[in-house]
């Protein structure tokens, strides 16, 4: 069963938001990769405003392909999380609560994770183009000279993702890793 999450996600409702729940977002989501991520988090060491409001933000770490005519977008698969890391916890410090990637996060975001509120979304790698699907409004927001990973606001619908590391610490990357291992072990 999935659980159905309006965009903006709260503090309060990330920390609701449990490892292994299967979940539909729908709502506005900003897409950035790890160029993006560097400049917003040099804006925020200068004391300069964000191009948009991070408070209660979902960032996907996506550069989408060009849409062809009569696409909002292109296809839309998740990058590797892990190249966010070094940026992320700033960002999470400073609002956001959403992140939606693939791979494993270092233990300094889900230390950022667990003090502030957040949740790390895995989207499913190579379904960029089912993904894109679920995306019905997009818009450069910032950094254009980036290219596919300028910044980006998407509306989206029902974009499914898998909570895999909730506010707890609770990794489902870990402890599914753990189950399989056990079951492995009694055979």
């Amino acid at each position: 069963m999935e659980r159905h999450i309006t965009l903006p996600i709260t503090r309060e409702t990330a920390r609701t938001i449990r490892s292994g729940e299967a979940c539909l977002l729908s709502g506005v989501i900003y897409t950035a990769r790890d160029a993006a991520h560097k400049r917003l988090v040099e804006l925020v060491e200068k004391g300069e405003p964000l191009p948009f409001d991070i408070k209660d933000a979902t960032i996907y770490y996506v550069g989408p392909t060009p849409a062809k005519p009569g696409q909002v977008i292109g296809s839309a698969g998740p990058t590797t999380s892990y190249r966010m890391d070094a940026y992320s916890p700033t960002l999470i410090r400073e609002g956001e609560t959403g992140m939606i990637g693939k791979g494993k996060r270092s233990p300094e975001v889900v230390e950022a994770m667990k003090k502030y509120g957040a949740v790390y979304f895995a989207a499913i790698g190579g379904a960029g183009a089912l993904l894109s699907s679920c995306i019905k409004k997009a818009e450069i927001v910032c950094y254009e000279d980036l290219g596919a990973e300028a910044v980006r606001r998407l509306e989206v619908e029902n974009l499914p993702v898998v909570a895999v590391i909730d506010s707890e610490g609770n990794n489902l990357y870990e402890k599914g890793r753990r189950e399989y291992l056990d079951s492995v072990e009694e055979r």
